[in-house]
């Protein structure tokens, strides 16, 4: 990950230590969507609800890596927050590790259908 590029979406920071780094900042949506444009490896991003959410509201985000710890903290940061853009997602492929971490790999599917749940008897 060292030689990989990185892009750190800031508004405060104007200078990163860890090369090879770009900032972006302001428009960041307008700047990912350039990115995604160009040839090269994938986008990922690590540890950000805020920008993940304005990503996904923007119609950038292709796949959704959750990992879900089995605990209930009870509050806390939201990933998908309350009157948040709706999405429509579809399983590629989910596994649990032997710590009892559920990981579910998702593709984005446009907006979401909805529907009732029918519980089987």
């Amino acid at each position: 990950m060292n030689g990989l590029p990185k892009y750190v979406a800031s508004h405060s920071l104007a200078k990163a230590e860890w090369a090879p780094t770009t900032i972006l900042s302001g428009d960041i949506a307008a700047q990912v969507s350039e990115l995604k444009r160009q040839p090269g490896r994938e986008l990922q991003i690590h540890g950000s609800a805020q920008l993940g959410q304005s990503l996904l509201a923007a119609g950038l985000i292709d796949e959704l890596r959750l990992v879900i710890a089995p605990v209930v903290v009870g509050n806390g940061r939201r990933l998908f927050p309350v009157g948040g853009a709706p999405a429509g997602l579809s399983l590629l492929r989910n596994e649990t590790t032997p710590a009892g971490l559920a990981i579910h790999v998702y593709e984005t599917a446009g907006l979401p259908k909805y529907a009732t749940y029918q519980a089987s008897a």
